[in-house]
């Protein structure tokens, strides 16, 4: 059987609709997270070790670096837990249509930019 199909191997030429693009997201937020949990998970660890760690942590959350990736893990883990949550309400039938889909993917988008930036406001 010969397939007649058009083959376009150009991902350049992709235009995914918003609501992949954010579930596409919510993965690599996961594995982003589960790597970057170790370091905050390191950080308190330290911190709660003595009085020496802590002073230590704290000094390092002065440095710019340790700073931006502190709040990249949290950034990853509130628009996982945003996007996790759009992925319940749809596991119980809602918004599961096209305009259900693209309007649960806009406040993904908009509730996780708000989250983040209030949290990058706390950090600094």
């Amino acid at each position: 059987m010969k397939d007649n199909r058009p083959k376009n191997l150009d991902f350049s030429t992709f235009h995914l609709p918003l609501p992949a693009i954010t579930s596409i997201l919510h993965r690599i937020s996961g594995v982003f997270i589960f790597a970057g949990t170790a370091v905050l998970l390191w950080l308190l660890s330290e911190s709660l070790a003595s009085e020496q760690g802590f002073n230590n942590v704290a000094m390092w959350m002065d440095n710019l670096i340790v700073k931006l990736l502190v709040w990249a893990v949290v950034s990853g883990l509130l628009y996982h837990f945003i996007a996790g949550i759009k992925h319940l309400i749809m596991d119980f039938g809602i918004g599961e249509t096209l305009e259900g889909a693209q309007l649960g993917a806009k406040l993904v988008v908009v509730l996780s930019v708000i989250s983040i930036v209030l949290t990058g406001v706390w950090l600094w």
